[in-house]
């Protein structure tokens, strides 16, 4: 069922009686400090308490990771909720019950609304297709699912289709009142080059993807005979995010609740075959590596472990390499309670999934499955594998290979304890190895899900905002911090913030995060003067994820009041903007052709009267103490 709007009073209702510190207190232990409350973050996983809780302000932030925000935002984070599942979640909570509507305009529905009900009727309109369209390329579809095993009941399970393409799809669509932007920002059509709308998908098997609640929201679709792409996904909609969704989890968070296992496989295929022959905590990942949002989802339907299915191909090694990316913190015995159990194995005789259940048996699957070995165990043993152990170039190749995978939790007790195994199997003294393991240098970070694609190009490490920030020169990094100072001040006190709108409007921020945000705050301002620090950061959060971490990090100094710092950094910003005024002048004075004489006379005295105030302003604006 789509999402409906909840009222700004039922979500002030529900954020009112649900406290902070009992909510985050409900996940993991907290200890007061003076007038705060403190705790590990469940979000990073670590041993020494950095998440700070202001029980007045109802606002926590982590100064480890630096996540942030007020208790829907924690939800979201914790629980991968979208904000009006989290206000949801909290209402049931607190048993209060909520009312939703349509749009804040009083539409019949909203947007997300609208996508999913065209989602919806695209999906039944390929699969009346696929059952009854008589065409020769349909019946071909047909064929290939019945030769697949998918056949009989299973198309109608899964609500499986076909894509006839010819603007089909485009012409049942509007005959329906749905209008073009709509299709297009739904990804079921696009316009060609001509400017005229075409159906995305043709002459494909088209697979419906659904999101946990089982609302379709996009599709992927195979070719029919031969043909590039082989498999085309939708790209991502407002309801359709690639690293967040996985196929077949509206069916298998069932067996994944009764079993406490969440099976990844690497298609749709396989996902069906294994829910036809009993298998039914199976997923699959839509043409992306699997990531760490995919992880904690799975964690909230299978409390015991994921098992990662590889196919016994060149494609399927390559993904276990990949998935040696997720080794962390997280999996180590000291996590405690938010450890992950992810867990990996091989099918063997190069065989996928399908193949495999059906020549071999579910059963049989079910064994390998309960064998898979902890994915730190999988890595290794795969890097040791790939030499000669009886040559010492080969072993000392596996030790350094094999030693790589631990570096990501080169400090914990259980990379010790695998770096001694390795020194045994490598034929190597343990304190050798072991000074080897502390000389590691663990990842800095890895590509995006969303870059990780089918195709067979290296994706490139991610660039950090930390790589970014240190980039820049000393002053940027202070006008930067100055700002996300401000803004976090002015989001934990609404009246100082209204005393300072016209500042928020008029700075020049450096960053469009900042920029983003600001607006974010006046717009909310401008709507309820009233509104609380939990509404102005809920609201820009809403907007820009990252924005609850950067307004809840500022904390004031002892004897520092909101009202003086607010003051002193709008006038540090507004002094940065006069300079950079200044410089910009004094640029085109530096290179004046073209310029009349009278035009330069007038440009220099302004900047002379600029750089005066200028000074003027700096002389009397003290430092706060």
């Amino acid at each position: 069922m789509a999402e409906g709007f909840i009222s700004d009073e039922d979500i002030q209702k529900v954020r009112e009686a649900n406290d902070l510190v009992a909510v985050i207190g409900e996940r993991t232990p907290v200890k007061q400090r003076g007038r705060d409350f403190w705790c590990c973050c469940p979000i990073h996983n670590e041993k020494t308490p950095s998440l700070k809780i202001d029980p007045a302000m109802q606002l926590w932030h982590c100064f480890g990771c630096g996540a942030g925000g007020d208790v829907f935002g924690y939800v979201m984070k914790t629980e991968d909720m979208s904000f009006p599942e989290a206000v949801r979640r909290l209402a049931e909570r607190a048993h209060i019950d909520i009312a939703s509507t349509g749009t804040r305009g009083g539409a019949s529905s909203s947007k997300r609304a609208r996508l999913k009900d065209i989602c919806k009727e695209t999906a039944d309109f390929y699969h009346l297709q696929l059952m009854r369209n008589p065409a020769q390329d349909a019946a071909e579809a047909r064929s290939y699912l019945g030769a697949r095993g998918l056949g009989g009941v299973v198309p109608k399970t899964w609500q499986l289709g076909f894509a006839p393409g010819k603007g089909a799809l485009v012409r049942h669509l509007s005959s329906k009142g749905f209008k073009a932007d709509e299709l297009i920002e739904a990804n079921v059509a696009a316009k060609g080059r001509d400017g005229k709308l075409r159906d995305r998908f043709f002459n494909r098997i088209m697979f419906p993807i659904f999101d946990v609640q089982g609302d379709c929201i996009a599709f992927g679709g195979r070719v029919v005979g031969k043909g590039e792409p082989k498999y085309l996904n939708s790209q991502e909609t407002p309801v359709f995010h690639k690293s967040e969704v996985l196929y077949g989890l509206h069916k298998a968070k069932v067996g994944m609740a009764a079993t406490g296992i969440a099976v990844v496989v690497e298609g749709y295929t396989d996902v069906i075959a294994l829910h036809e022959h009993g298998v039914g905590n199976a997923v699959a990942t839509l043409g992306t590596a699997l990531t760490m949002k995919h992880i904690r989802i799975l964690g909230r339907h299978a409390q015991k472990r994921i098992v990662y299915l590889f196919d016994g191909d060149a494609a399927g090694q390559r993904a276990a390499d990949r998935a040696l990316a997720f080794i962390d913190e997280s999996m180590t015995p000291e996590a405690g309670k938010s450890k992950v159990e992810l867990c990996a194995v091989t099918l063997p005789d190069n065989l996928d999934p399908a193949d495999f259940v059906e020549k071999r048996g579910a059963e049989e699957l079910k064994r390998l499955i309960d064998s898979a070995q902890p994915l730190l165990q999988y890595g290794i043993d795969r890097r040791i594998a790939a030499h000669d152990l009886s040559r010492p170039e080969g072993r000392t190749r596996a030790l350094s290979e094999a030693l790589a995978v631990l570096a990501p939790i080169k400090d914990s007790l259980l990379a010790k304890d695998y770096a001694v195994q390795i020194a045994s199997r490598v034929r190597a003294r343990e304190e050798d190895v072991l000074a080897q393991l502390a000389l590691l240098r663990a990842p800095q970070g890895y590509a995006s899900a969303e870059d990780q694609s089918d195709s067979s190009e290296q994706p490139a490490p991610a660039q950090t905002a930390e790589s970014r920030f240190a980039r820049l020169s000393q002053a940027e990094k202070n006008r930067l911090r100055f700002e996300r100072e401000l803004l976090s001040v002015l989001a934990q006190h609404p009246l100082v913030a209204l005393a300072h709108a016209d500042a928020l409007a008029q700075l020049q921020w450096h960053d469009a995060a900042h920029d983003a945000i600001a607006q974010s705050i006046l717009d909310t301002l401008m709507q309820d003067p009233g509104a609380s620090s939990g509404a102005l950061i809920t609201n820009a959060a809403r907007l820009l994820p990252q924005a609850s971490g950067i307004l809840t990090s500022s904390s004031l100094a002892e004897g520092q009041t909101p009202d003086i710092v607010a003051a002193y950094l709008c006038e540090e910003l507004s002094l940065g903007d006069a300079e950079d005024a200044v410089s910009m002048l004094k640029a085109q004075l530096a290179d004046p052709r073209g310029m009349p004489a009278e035009e330069q006379e007038l440009l220099f005295e302004s900047v002379v009267g600029m750089q005066r105030d200028l000074t003027q302003r700096r002389l009397a604006h003290k430092p706060l103490i």
